[in-house]
């Protein structure tokens, strides 16, 4: 049966970041994942993780100061701030009991995309290194164009390309099946055949981006696949509630998860 997740940058917005830990584990969820939580220390993200006796994941590298930033990893001449931002994700990951980082490629335009591969491979690579002596995970996730306009890291193929080339066995694919659904399609084929690459899973429905209880993918159908590849990693809720989040759970009452 999958584990689930649940990301407190999509769920339970409610309430302030530092109150989504109690709700989620209030809620069934053992573990939890986030995305940009700088505005907090280290310390006050810990003491409600310890707290609820929660499993934090993986947080995102800040996705950049500049209007059009979603990320600097492939961004051809941003290598410092590429540096910069992958040690504060590393600080903030090692200080809070995290495991892995997702290493957000940015935005280019199509010009740019052969420079962007080779600048994302270097950046890895380095990331990779510094990760590695923490037991950190570098995940990279291919992201559709329709959501972020020019996002470089779009195919699951591309990841499984570029985790080639740096060679590190700490780099691995976020395969959010949300985002694979929009680009590629043929989920289940495309998650079998990668399966060794993949370091994490999240979910959430297409094309509403709400619970994964409807729209275009048969969720039943993918957990199923899930538990017969042997995915034992978590699978992360990454979507966004229709209304109240708890009100939205009924989807997750067979694996675990609790409604109000």
């Amino acid at each position: 049966m999958p584990r689930f997740a649940a990301n407190l940058a999509y769920m339970f917005t409610e309430r302030p970041l530092i109150e989504r830990f109690g709700a989620a584990a209030a809620a069934g969820f053992k573990a939890v994942e986030l995305q940009a939580p700088y505005d907090h220390t280290p310390a006050a993200l810990k003491a409600e993780i310890e707290k609820h006796g929660l499993i934090q994941l993986g947080i995102n590298t800040f996705v950049g100061g500049r209007p059009g930033d979603s990320g600097l990893g492939a961004v051809p001449g941003r290598e410092r701030d590429w540096d910069v931002v992958f040690k504060q994700a590393l600080e903030y990951t090692v200080a809070i009991g995290g495991s892995a980082i997702h290493c957000m490629a940015g935005a280019v335009p199509p010009e740019q995309r052969p420079a962007a591969e080779r600048t994302f491979i270097a950046n890895l690579t380095r990331a990779a290194e510094l990760a590695k002596a923490h037991n950190v995970m570098c995940l990279i996730e291919p992201i559709n164009q329709r959501d972020r306009p020019d996002y470089f890291l779009n195919r699951i193929e591309q990841a499984a390309d570029i985790i080639a080339k740096v060679g590190a066995a700490n780099v691995k694919i976020q395969f959010d099946f949300y985002h694979v659904q929009i680009v590629s399609g043929d989920l289940i084929t495309r998650f079998e055949k990668h399966r060794p690459l993949v370091g994490h899973v999240q979910i959430a429905s297409v094309p509403s981006r709400a619970e994964p209880d409807e729209g275009e993918i048969n969720y039943p159908a993918i957990f199923d696949a899930l538990d017969r590849l042997g995915w034992k990693g978590w699978t992360a809720c990454e979507y966004k509630p229709r209304a109240r989040t708890e009100d939205g759970l009924g989807w997750g009452r067979a694996y675990g998860v609790k409604t109000s």
